[in-house]
């Protein structure tokens, strides 16, 4: 296979079922793309529920490679011009706001929420209610903040971003990277939890 290649790619447009792709439902229509944006399948949307209009804002000259975009029915997902997400989930109940020409590496998971209640007896409650036995409108309460990546941002590969997190411009999240809180501009941080290892990339 032609590594340079750029066969697999096809214009991100709304409402379009890609050709000779494997997942075979079209492109959602409540989503807004700019020019020469390209993805290679819309297995990226299998977990895309947002109701919002739009739901998802993409820039120009965006790639999506084997990534996920998935959504509660009030989620929103916005990503900036000329970045490149490649093999990541990006998870909002809420909102995950992405800049311009960030990079995000294979494994990588952005998540607005724990999805689940903090408390281990409504935990408990939580795991028997979304159950096949339960009734999942009866859901307890979880927390939800908005995620934040500015622009030129670098995400190495198996990061986890969790709710709540404002990642500055020009940062670099090393390679399995657990951020709980605000990364600042320029930072290179890493570990679990995530520690700076420079306050200014040079």
């Amino acid at each position: 296979m032609n590594q340079n290649s750029n066969d697999a790619f096809q214009p991100l447009q709304p409402g379009v079922q890609l050709k000779n792709d494997w997942c075979n439902f079209p492109i959602p229509m409540n989503i807004e793309v700019g020019e020469n944006t390209v993805i290679d399948s819309s297995s990226t949307f299998k977990k895309f529920f947002s109701k919002k209009q739009p739901g998802l804002k993409l820039g120009k000259n965006i790639t999506l490679q084997s990534s996920s975009l998935a959504t509660e029915l009030q989620g929103y997902i916005e990503i900036g011009d000329y970045s490149y997400i490649s093999g990541a989930a990006i998870i909002a109940c809420d909102k995950v706001i992405i800049g311009k020409y960030v990079f995000m590496a294979g494994g990588v998971t952005i998540v607005d929420s724990d999805f689940h209640p903090l408390d281990p007896g409504e935990r408990l409650e939580d795991t028997v209610i979304i159950s096949t036995v339960g009734k999942k409108k009866e859901r307890p309460s979880f927390v939800v903040a908005p995620v934040v990546i500015e622009d030129d941002v670098w995400i190495g590969y198996n990061a986890t971003i969790m709710k709540g997190v404002t990642i500055g411009k020009g940062a670099i999240i090393q390679p399995g990277s657990m951020i709980l809180k605000d990364v600042p501009p320029g930072a290179v941080v890493s570990g679990n939890p995530a520690r700076i290892e420079q306050k200014e990339y040079a």
